[in-house]
């Protein structure tokens, strides 16, 4: 097939690349879900397999399986067709080098960059000790491999002299992070001498790299320069860390599957729990939760489980990353791990034992109020006080009334105070506020219709339910549909909406706008009584559209008067009352209804 646009939507089903992304709901014939693109509690998200479309009823955003991924993605047309190219196993005519896209070449870099890092690992004399150090630390071969964890070699410039090598320019390598330029123009490589941990990105390509230091004899004169234990990828094209988590792209089928998602910090965390058999498991990299990763997150599950250090009495950036969890309605529960151990502590000690504190897992209100009352005295008034300053906020994020005041019983029960003064100090603290991010604000706003657009959409779909519906509409009622709905309309008649014939005779976006309105046909219930409801719309539409037509009117005659046109101003007081007396008539009409 000459075409790779149609090769990959004949390779690939809408329902299951959606479905990589969303929790998708059975729902007769179609698919539904909670829209990822704005904040909605009802699902508005519909996927059609028979047309193999998807639409949101609720911000009107929708398209194909490419409109999909260049939405969800960020990305552009180019990048979503290379992401299901390879996901459908299509291979793309090679592009010219001058017509590659940037990010073309920083997926190119970031993927030979693991490919040297990985051949470190297994081939080098040194790599040979990594993978002792990481055998030590009970991650297995397969899972070295799976993860495709490597080796940076403790040289200034090992790494970027092989991408040179491979073609690519000191500029190109910069804009992925993988190299350092000083204001000389001297550049040298960011990894050194430290086991790297690609990062990838939903299709689990490489877009960035985590180093965590790897001290061996040799490498012991430079311990006091390498002082970070953990060195990242600044943010770049292709990787923010604030949209990252890490083993995200493996685990999101199991998050979904469980209804539930463990977060812990670091990436060997998530190696082993994966490698135990819990793969519902992704990091935070030692970052804060941010509302973009936790937008990620909802469209799988709004159960989380935390595995990391989380000081309630602290001012801390995870505390508030949790809080805005809270606000966005989460379901959150704790890990509790005994002294200053991780997962991959306990894991590598017994997974068992992870198994079992999974299991137990305690609710976010049980863990601030023990870890609270561990850390100040009840019986002393000051310590009372310290306890109050510490949970009256958590409390105060508590959205359902019955519950807040069941905590509210057990902190006054706890410190000995009267219930009615937990509450007027409740009262006194100022609900928290959190930043939005503004991507995410931008990505949901929805696209409002006016009335008139509405009415005529309720027509076309009882239309497209019963096209004998048609026959209710009379001549004078077309002129007040938009041109695209009159031509649509005309096509209706004609032809059947599964017609073949449409796609040809249609402009490309009339015909998506048909199949938009065909599937929500399908989902919404029919009217009964269809002459009745298509009159009364017809009448509102008129109605709107002449009050619409007055004040276009009304606002000439005023400028015409300003500018003291007379004859201009004649014909449009003419035209003026001809619609006024129209209106008039419209609403003397009998049981009409004029919105």
């Amino acid at each position: 097939m000459d075409n790779p646009v149609e090769e990959i939507k004949n390779r690939l089903d809408i329902v299951d690349v959606i479905g990589g992304y969303i929790k998708l709901k059975k729902a007769g014939a179609n698919h539904q879900a909670v829209c990822p693109f704005h904040s909605e509690k009802k699902p508005s998200f519909i996927v059609s397999p028979s047309k193999q479309i998807w639409k949101c009823f609720g911000c009107n955003k929708g398209g194909d399986i490419f409109s999909f991924i260049m939405e969800i993605e960020g990305v552009e047309f180019g990048d979503a067709l290379r992401i299901l190219a390879q996901r459908a196993g299509v291979e793309l005519k090679k592009t010219r080098p001058e017509l590659k896209t940037k990010r073309k070449y920083l997926y190119e870099i970031c993927e030979l960059a693991t490919k040297f890092f990985e051949k470190q690992l297994h081939n080098s004399r040194v790599g040979k000790e990594v993978k002792e150090y990481l055998g030590k630390r009970t991650i297995s071969e397969e899972s070295m491999n799976t993860w495709r964890l490597g080796y940076a070699p403790d040289t200034w410039h090992g790494l970027s002299k092989f991408l040179i090598s491979c073609g690519y320019k000191k500029d190109q390598i910069k804009d992925t992070g993988l190299i350092v330029c000083n204001e000389q123009g001297n550049f040298y490589d960011r990894f050194r001498g430290r086991i790297m941990f690609p990062l990838f990105d939903f299709n689990s390509q490489p877009i960035g790299f985590s180093g965590r230091v790897f001290q061996n004899k040799e490498s012991e004169k430079d311990q006091e320069k390498m002082t970070a234990k953990y060195v990242n990828t600044t943010n770049t094209m292709l990787y923010d860390k604030s949209k990252v988590l890490y083993g995200l792209d493996k685990a999101r089928v199991d998050i979904r599957k469980q209804d539930n998602c463990i977060l812990v910090e670091g990436q060997t965390d998530v190696i082993l729990s994966y490698q135990a058999g819990i793969k519902n498991i992704a990091a935070t990299s030692g970052t804060a939760l941010t509302p973009y990763q936790l937008n990620i997150l909802k469209r799988y599950s709004k159960n989380l489980m935390l595995g990391f250090d989380m000081d309630v009495a602290g001012d801390t950036a995870v505390k508030k990353g949790i809080a805005l969890a809270q606000k966005m309605d989460f379901n959150i529960k704790v890990l509790r791990m005994s002294g200053s151990h991780d997962a991959a502590d306990v894991i590598a000690k017994n997974p068992k034992d992870w198994k079992e504190i999974i299991q137990n897992a305690q609710s976010i209100l049980d863990y601030y109020f023990q870890n609270a009352l561990s850390k100040f005295d009840k019986s002393d008034p000051e310590g009372k006080q310290k306890i109050a300053k510490v949970l009256l906020p958590v409390l105060k994020r508590i959205p359902n009334k019955i519950v807040r005041y069941h905590w509210i019983q057990r902190l006054a029960k706890e410190i000995e105070a009267r219930e009615e003064d937990i509450e007027n100090e409740l009262a006194e603290i100022k609900p928290e506020s959190h930043r939005v991010d503004k991507e995410i604000e931008n990505k949901e706003q929805v696209e409002l219709k006016t009335k008139e657009e509405l009415i005529e959409e309720q027509i076309l779909l009882l239309c497209i339910q019963d096209k004998k519906n048609i026959q209710f509409l009379s001549q004078d009622d077309y002129q007040w549909f938009s041109k695209q709905n009159i031509e649509l309309l005309e096509a209706i008649k004609e032809f059947d909406v599964e017609s073949k014939v449409l796609k040809e005779k249609l402009s490309p976006d009339l015909f998506q706008k048909l199949q938009f309105l065909s599937l929500k046909a399908e989902v919404e219930s029919k009217i009964e009584q269809s002459e009745q409801e298509i009159k009364k719309s017809c009448f509102r539409l008129k109605s709107l559209c002449i009050k619409k037509k007055l004040e276009e009117i009304s606002m000439q005659i005023k400028k015409a008067e300003r500018n003291n046109e007379k004859e201009r101003l004649s014909k449009l007081v003419e035209e003026f009352d001809k619609l006024a007396k129209q209106i008039n008539q419209l609403s003397s009409t009998k049981n009409a209804k004029i919105i």
